[in-house]
């Protein structure tokens, strides 16, 4: 693992099910500081309380969407360059395109394994490392 497991991590997700499969995940890629907020906005309170190393959250949320959510995490000077993986059930180019403008650090595709899950990890924090 290229990434130090005591990393501290926020899935954000409105969906519990969600949540609690990417939580295992992690767990069996060897992550264990794991936090979770089933929205936007607790997300954005959790960032304040809290540094994290990574994000990872769900595009599609009420009322606000992973994607707003992550405008909102980019426009912050204080964790502007933490990495966020988006998350989400659709795979168009557009909600693509528009992520990767918003300065998203990875896009996955549900649904997914650990060891996709573990190479887009690796991925983020290996072109982080050469930046």
């Amino acid at each position: 693992m290229i990434v130090e497991p005591s990393l501290p991590i926020l899935i954000v997700d409105d969906y519990k099910t969600m949540v609690r499969i990417i939580r295992n995940l992690l767990g069996q890629i060897g992550f264990t500081d794991i936090d979770e907020a089933s929205s936007g906005a607790e997300a954005l309170e959790k960032i304040h309380d809290k540094s994290y190393g990574l994000i990872i959250s769900d595009w599609n949320m009420e009322p606000m969407t992973g994607y707003q959510l992550l405008q909102k995490v980019r426009e912050n000077k204080d964790v502007a360059e933490v990495p966020f993986i988006m998350v989400t059930a659709e795979s168009k180019t557009d909600n693509v395109i528009a992520a990767r403008k918003a300065g998203v650090s990875h896009y996955i595709v549900k649904p997914f394994n650990a060891t996709t899950l573990k190479a887009k990890i690796d991925s983020v924090f290996t072109m982080a490392a050469v930046a």
